[in-house]
This record gives structure tokens, C-alpha cells and sequence, in this order.
């Protein structure tokens, strides 16, 4: 079984959504990508920043919602985190392995807060991982645009030695193409 995660795409992170880098873009190809796996029966995970401790991004707020151009379904999951890393102290692993699931698809936002520590969480927990190339987005840093951070981060992702397997960077297109 596959499961498609799609990380922090909540409102509170895409303000003004030109914050991030193409979220037009990342958003419909999420999209694609969330259609093909319910079509085929793969699970489908948001997982939405709970930010309480820091005062922000708090359940039930404009900021914690999910984007509102996304597709959701109600045999979607939702997952809350406290972390970056969206294993920590979740149900997700839980979920994943009663769904018998172990292969990860992953997008959402931010490159290099989010989606990397779950990127790295995933693999060190020997689930295989696929990130999707351009499904991912951040913002501006104050010493690297945001494409520079997403090539850098999807080049390390590439490069990584692997654990049980080796961290595939895929773009949407392409896996779509091999998926049929």
C-alpha cells in the first residue's frame, strides 16, 4: 500500500500565497497526485501544523485550515503534529502500519522545515520514500531564494546514503506516467 502525505498546505503558511514559491503549481499537482491514489485505493494523508505552543496555527482557526483549493475526500486522513517532523508524537506511524502501508509519497510545505525532517524521519523508520520534486514549497530565506532551497534540498534527498532504501525525488509528471 501507498500513502500520498500532504504537509502543512494550511492557510496560515500562505500568507499572501505568493509567500511561497508556486503555490498554484504545487497545489494542482498535489491535486493530481491525491486523485490518482484514491482512484486507486491508496491512502491519502493531510497533516495539519498544530502550533498551540508557539501561538500559532491553532485547531479551528483560519490559519490551521487546510488551503482551500485542495481536494479532500472523506476517506482522507488527517493528522495533527506539534513538530516538524510529522512522526513525532502522531498517530501517523500507527496508521500507516495498520493500513499496511509502506511506501511514501511526499509534498507540501516547508522544504526545509516539514518536509525534511519527515523525509528523514520516514527513512530511519525503513519506510520506502519518494519525494515528490516539484510538489514541495517554501519561502524566501534570508541567504537563498526559495528555488535554490528546494533544488539544494531535493539534490540531498537524491544524494543521501541509503537505509533500507534509497530516497527516490520524483517530479509529479513522471510518476503519474510510471504509476499507469
Amino acid at each position: 500500500m501507498k500513502a500520498l502525505l500532504i504537509i502543512d498546505m494550511q492557510m496560515g503558511s500562505f500568507k499572501p500565497y505568493s509567500l511561497r514559491y508556486d503555490t498554484p503549481g504545487v497545489i494542482e499537482r498535489i491535486n493530481k497526485l491525491s486523485n490518482y491514489f484514491r482512484a486507486n485505493n491508496d491512502k491519502v494523508m493531510f497533516i495539519q501544523h498544530d502550533g498551540t505552543k508557539e501561538n500559532i496555527f491553532l485547531p479551528n482557526t483560519v490559519d490551521w485550515e487546510l488551503l482551500p483549493e485542495l481536494i479532500t475526500s472523506p476517506t482522507d486522513y488527517i493528522v495533527s503534529k506539534s513538530a516538524n517532523d510529522a512522526f513525532y508524537n502522531t498517530d501517523l506511524h500507527h496508521i500507516l502500519a495498520k493500513n499496511n502501508t509502506a511506501e511514501l509519497f511526499i509534498t507540501g510545505c516547508a522544504t526545509d522545515f516539514c518536509i525534511d525532517a519527515t523525509v528523514k524521519s520516514a527513512v530511519s523508520k525503513d519506510y520506502k520514500v519518494t519525494v515528490v520534486e516539484d510538489a514541495h514549497t517554501t519561502a524566501n530565506r534570508p541567504h537563498l531564494s526559495a528555488p535554490k532551497v528546494i533544488e539544494h534540498y531535493n539534490w540531498i534527498w537524491r544524494e543521501m546514503t541509503p537505509t533500507t532504501f534509497k530516497i527516490q525525488v520524483a517530479k509529479t509528471k513522471d510518476l503519474l506516467t510510471l504509476f499507469s
